[in-house]
């Protein structure tokens, strides 16, 4: 991180004011819809139960050696980074289980990275399955 940016955040934590509420990562299984408006009604009930969403977890499925089926599978982790960015966290992490053809999949997880670095979202993705040369490792 650069000085400019520790500095930044720094300020930002120094004029913070604490909360009383618990970071909680939330299973992408668990997400009834995400549509904005459900995503807004959700974070609202964890504000009330006193939570707030930190990450969004979700294992992705890179089982089959077939480009439609990876970018499908892509489309829908797309999809999880926007809900990651209307629920107001700041992680979206990807355990991509089983690759039947880890040369397909890295792609799709870079053009993934890219996206969440412009949303503002940090990526971890279990890169133990992809290789060293995984995004977001």
């Amino acid at each position: 991180m650069s000085t400019h940016a520790t500095s930044r955040v720094g300020r930002a934590v120094e004029a913070a004011e604490p909360v009383d509420a618990t970071p909680v990562t939330l299973d992408a299984d668990a997400l009834e819809s995400t549509a904005p408006a459900d995503l807004r009604e959700l974070r609202a009930a964890l504000a009330d139960a006193g939570y707030v969403p930190a990450g969004v977890r979700v294992e992705a499925d890179f089982s089959a050696d077939c480009s439609i089926e990876t970018q499908r599978e892509a489309d829908r982790l797309r999809s999880l980074l926007r809900a990651t960015t209307h629920l107001g966290a700041g992680e979206l992490v990807v355990e991509p289980g089983a690759l039947a053809a880890p040369a397909k999949v890295r792609p799709a997880l870079a053009a993934l990275a890219e996206r969440a670095e412009r949303e503002g979202v940090s990526l971890t993705v279990d890169s133990d399955a992809l290789g060293d040369d995984a995004p977001g490792a």
